[in-house]
């Protein structure tokens, strides 16, 4: 027999919202452990304070694209709907079942019209990261830097070629200084430079740029180039990596703390952009900042260059870093198969001979070359030489050096963990921000619309660890003062004894809680 079916859809019932969120919610964490009374004061310049119509609280509509953010809702039209059928994310915004959720026209009139041109999104990244810092969730000892690609919201196909001027590299003065001051020790005549822009480390660098790039305009040094310019979205960069796809492309930089992988740092570029070139800018960014005493930093291969090995050492930070692959012909001797004696400053071969200095070039490349016709009565030519070469020639910049230590470092044992943990930090974060938050695609266009969407998509993420760390250590605390203040701990008998005091408990009880730097690298 079946029970008689009633319809309850137009009943009238006294319902109280607080009941019906569930305790162990995420948003209840975050509402709980998360302070966002800020929001209000750093947007209070940017409203009139007696005139005009109320305005919805800025805390509120923030906290509305926090939801679209954390759970991966692109649409700010689809977010107003989701939020007026979900009583959590109502809860949330503080608002009741009968309340009226503001339209999705209030959400980016904001973004055009008052918040346009300002730093909100990286102030409110900062405070959440501050948040952290005071919860002793990061340290700032040892940082994970990398990038990432976000798809344009662009036609690949769209597209004009533009003539661009090339930019100097900063270390540019510096460079030249160095270059003459080795070709003045090798008795040489110091060199006179123009402003113009480093050619890259060709013997080491992968091919990052779309090859039309590199061939016109400043193939050859120029200081000029011309590259492909969208036309859908002329701020992104046409990005044609090996392994990567090619097309219209944004580069999220962010850099990661070790201890609980909280996100310090995330800084956008157009796709063309270099992975180095913002690096070390905006770790002294951090340092400045935050007042991070950077101890260790780790890298993959891409940022393996001598400009960036040199910074690292200028600023006492050692690199544990992934080596890049060597542009060799298949079936002939790498670079590596030749020993450097720094005392003698030449190379020796595998044959045993030597490759004595030539010269220094302006671009800090000296020239190493086997002379008095070794190579061609060596066993092992065809190995070393192609059908054309005479002699066998190597390239050594002036600040490699500083790669052979980072190199040194990283194969330390402490070296080896730190690089085994990128990917478990830095490549983790970004595996969780797209699949999980929305960021394999650019919502909107322009460089200062995809760094909000960065940063939002960052501050989230950090929210959520935030959120979830305390929100377990709270629960340990409790149950571990429940053991310390009852007689419970009669049952753990032995392992209670062998604590001995109170205080050996209350030490493990900061380990378990990241309550100090125990656990952290």
């Amino acid at each position: 027999m079946l029970k008689p079916s009633t319809s309850r859809q137009s009943k009238m019932e006294l319902v109280y919202i607080e009941n019906l969120v569930p305790e162990d919610h995420l948003l209840r964490k975050i509402d709980k452990y998360i302070d966002f009374s800020f929001i209000n004061e750093i947007c209070k310049p940017y409203y009139c304070a007696d005139n005009g119509r109320p305005a919805i609280e800025p805390e509120i509509m923030f906290k509305m694209l926090f939801i679209g953010y954390l759970y991966g809702i692109r649409s700010e039209t689809r977010l107003v709907e989701e939020v007026k059928v979900n009583l959590a994310y109502r809860w949330f915004l503080g608002y009741g079942i009968e309340d009226k959720i503001p339209d999705a026209s209030v959400i980016w009139q904001n973004r055009i019209r008052r918040f346009n041109g300002t730093d909100i999104p990286r102030r409110i990244f900062n405070e959440i990261l501050r948040q952290a810092i005071e919860n002793k969730l990061v340290d700032g000892k040892v940082l994970y830097s990398d990038s990432t690609h976000l798809k344009a919201n662009a036609n690949k196909n769209r597209f004009e070629e533009a003539i661009v001027e090339q930019e100097s590299q900063a270390y540019i003065k510096e460079l030249n200084n160095s270059i003459n001051e080795d070709r003045m020790a090798h008795g040489k005549k110091p060199l006179k430079f123009e402003e113009a822009p480093v050619k890259p480390e060709k013997e080491d660098d992968e091919d990052y740029f779309d090859d039309d790039e590199n061939k016109k305009g400043g193939g050859k040094g120029g200081k000029t180039k011309t590259i492909k310019k969208s036309t859908t979205d002329p701020e992104s960069g046409f990005m044609h990596r090996e392994g990567k796809p090619k097309g219209f492309f944004y580069l999220d930089h962010r850099t990661v703390d070790s201890k609980n992988n909280i996100i310090t740092d995330t800084y956008v570029t157009p796709g063309n952009v270099n992975d180095v070139k913002p690096y070390i800018e905006r770790l002294l960014y951090q340092k400045e900042t935050f007042g991070f005493n950077i101890k260790t930093v780790g890298l993959d291969a891409g940022y393996n260059t001598s400009a960036i090995c040199k910074e690292l050492h200028d600023l006492n930070i050692n690199a544990a870093m992934g080596k890049r692959r060597g542009c060799h012909q298949k079936g002939k001797y790498g670079k590596y198969k030749y020993t450097y004696i720094p005392e003698w400053d030449i190379y020796i071969c595998p044959e045993r001979n030597y490759l004595e200095y030539v010269t220094t070039d302006r671009n800090g490349y000296k020239e190493y070359k086997c002379k008095n016709d070794r190579c061609e009565k060596c066993p092992r030519r065809e190995m070393c030489l192609s059908a054309k070469q005479k002699t066998k020639s190597l390239r050594r910049h002036v600040w490699e050096d500083y790669k052979d230590e980072a190199y040194t470092f990283t194969h330390t044992e402490y070296g080896k963990k730190i690089y085994k943990r990128r990917k478990e930090t830095i490549e983790r974060s970004f595996a969780d921000s797209k699949e999980l938050h929305g960021l394999r695609y650019c919502r909107m266009r322009g460089l200062a619309k995809v760094e909000e969407q960065c940063l939002l998509t960052a501050a989230v993420q950090n929210m959520k660890k935030i959120a979830n760390i305390l929100a377990g250590k709270g629960i340990l605390q409790s149950f571990l003062n429940f053991i310390l203040k009852s007689q419970t701990h009669r049952i753990f008998g032995g392992f209670v004894s062998s604590l001995k005091q109170r205080e050996t408990l209350l030490v493990f009880l900061k380990y378990l809680t990241f309550d100090e730097n125990y656990g952290s690298i």
